[in-house]
């Protein structure tokens, strides 16, 4: 096992809802409230023909032993807010962007099993259920990215969230699209809604774990010119596996550029591990990356060392 550190100083809600209103009002202020993202009629292309549901089938893999929910055919998209117990709560906020090839979204794996574990460090999780399939250059999903950072800036007070900490976690295609939140932030890519779209969506800091698309040129090891990096782009964490099918060099693309233009960046590489094992544990010292991220985050002031 090979594994390279380089550190700069630097399923809730799933059917349609009313626009900015939970699903139900639950008993237990603790528990998740799921928002519509968009007031009236989304942007973009025409509502899916197909309902929202679940593609998993008995070939699909297991990962940790269990299965993974594949959610698909999302055409009314959501956030799920999930709050850490009050004597818990460190005021950070993190927007969990599940992957799925922008195909599906691996809404366990990459989603509440993510935001669960935030909460356990104090974080609230903000689950972004964005929609897919959406073919390049997914604009839908960028569009619901950054509704939802103006959303939830719009709403800080409400959830005891600091408007300066609020990041985003992606997984393999939620990585890509953090990735293009972090550096598409200066103008929204639909016409304004309301006073939350007028305040900012550039995240706090951006958490990439195994990102897919990034690196591009004939040996896949340059960022993908599409991303513009200077030194406004958020701080990021990354963590990749050398054997990952996607490529190593999404992360050392990413991170080259970060490095190059100032901004801090801490990368974690890995020999084994493979693709799309989200936090369930293996014996494989990947698997213990969210114990880096926590370190990260304290060291980058986000959350205090007690968490």
């Amino acid at each position: 096992m090979t594994t390279l550190s380089l550190c700069f100083i630097s399923i809730a809600g799933l059917l349609p809802l009313a626009a900015g209103a939970a699903v139900t009002d639950p008993p237990d202020s603790s528990a998740p409230v799921t928002l519509l993202l968009w007031p009236a009629e989304t942007p973009g292309v025409a509502a899916l023909h197909a309902r929202e549901h679940d593609a998993t089938t008995p070939k699909d893999g297991l990962i940790g032993g269990r299965p993974v929910i594949h959610l698909t055919d999302i055409s009314d998209p959501t956030i799920t807010v999930y709050r850490p117990a009050r004597t818990r709560e460190t005021g950070t906020a993190v927007v969990v962007f599940p992957g799925g090839g922008y195909h599906i979204l691996a809404m366990d794996l990459e989603g509440t099993e993510v935001c669960e574990w935030l909460n356990s460090i104090g974080v609230t999780a903000i689950l972004l259920k964005y929609r897919v399939p959406d073919p390049s250059p997914h604009t839908r999903p960028f569009q619901d990215a950054q509704r939802a950072l103006g959303m939830i800036r719009s709403r800080a007070g409400e959830w005891n969230i600091d408007p300066h900490r609020i990041g985003v976690l992606g997984f393999s295609a939620g990585g890509h699209l953090a990735v293009s939140l972090s550096c598409g932030f200066q103008k929204r890519a639909y016409a304004l809604r309301d006073d939350a779209d007028r305040l900012s969506c550039r995240p706090d800091f951006a958490v990439l774990i195994y990102p897919s698309y990034l690196a591009t040129g004939d040996s896949a090891s340059t960022l993908d010119p599409a991303f513009h990096v200077t030194r406004e782009t958020p701080p990021a964490f990354l963590v990749q596996t050398q054997h990952d099918p996607e490529g190593v060099n999404n992360s050392i693309a990413y991170y080259r550029a970060l490095a190059h233009a100032g901004v801090p960046a801490e990368v974690h590489l890995y020999e084994a591990g493979g693709h799309g094992y989200g936090l369930r544990p293996s014996r494989l010292p990947v698997s213990r990356w969210p114990s880096r991220l926590a370190e990260w985050m304290q060291s980058m002031q986000f959350i205090p060392p007690e968490h």
